[in-house]
């Protein structure tokens, strides 16, 4: 038995190429960004298509999760007798996680699931062996406006999720709990601190670019025809909300290292 095909049976020597191949393309995206000519009008028609599917299911959901939010933490820190507390335990609460979560989740569910589709059907088309063949690089002509888009447009929903969800905790504490508006304004601005928008925005352009990555990796790599590219769909969605809790616990965990608490 050769040393070649020892590492091929290797257990877990599956999952430790498909994980190196993963991450050589998000290296060649990030190389390949750079190049020149870029692909501005693919740009913007991919930021225009993601922002169409993401925008009104995002909003939608932003609403009730606000909502939970203001519900679960109102109930909880009324229990310590911290009433005063709930409005900056809720807004933090969403702006830190939920925003960036949900956006994550939106931006792979609809815009990456939509990625990876449209790079799949060209991939058993054969339309990216064309490319190559005639000296187009798929990585910057397709690949770098689908990743950057989804960026783009996951910093923007983070924001449209952060307001919705803060007017959504914002009413179901004033009007449903009987918060008074006054204490849950002023305990926010009293505990919270420019750092947790930036953490947030920061975890939003990294899931964007895990979702646009992963998507893209899936679409260049399907299997077995038009099934294939319909497996490598959910693939694409399944790992890319795996990885996306990984990093945000990592991300989190260095953030309150790094970052301290307002007034401590």
């Amino acid at each position: 038995m050769t040393a070649g095909t020892t590492s091929a049976t290797f257990p877990g020597a599956g999952a430790l190429r498909q994980t190196g191949r993963l991450f050589a393309l998000g290296l060649d995206v990030i190389v390949q960004t750079f190049r020149r000519p870029f692909q501005f009008r693919e740009f913007i028609q991919q930021c225009w298509f993601i922002a169409s599917v993401t925008i009104l299911p995002t909003a939608l959901v932003a609403i009730p999760f606000g909502a939970v939010v203001a519900l679960q933490l109102g109930n909880l820190i009324r229990q310590f007798g911290a009433e005063s507390f709930i409005g900056a335990a809720a807004v933090l609460a969403i702006i830190q996680q939920a925003a960036p979560l949900v956006t994550a989740l939106m931006v792979a569910g609809a815009g990456g699931s939509a990625i990876c589709a449209d790079l799949g059907a060209r991939t058993i088309r054969e339309e990216i062996d064309a490319m190559q063949v005639l000296g187009v690089n798929p990585i910057q002509r397709l690949v770098v406006p689908r990743v950057l888009a989804a960026m783009v447009i996951a910093v923007l929903l983070n924001g449209l999720v952060s307001v919705v969800g803060v007017l959504g905790s914002y009413f179901f504490n004033v009007v449903l709990q009987g918060g008074t508006p006054g204490a849950y304004l002023a305990s926010f601005s009293a505990l919270a601190q420019l750092p947790d928008l930036w953490i947030s925005e920061i975890k939003a352009l990294i899931y964007g670019f895990i979702a646009g990555v992963v998507a893209a990796y899936r679409g260049l790599n399907p299997k077995g025809g038009p099934k294939g590219v319909g497996d490598a769909v959910n693939q694409s969605v399944v790992i890319t909300f795996l990885l996306l809790f990984l990093v945000n616990f990592v991300l989190t965990a260095v953030y309150l290292t790094v970052v301290p608490p307002k007034g401590s």
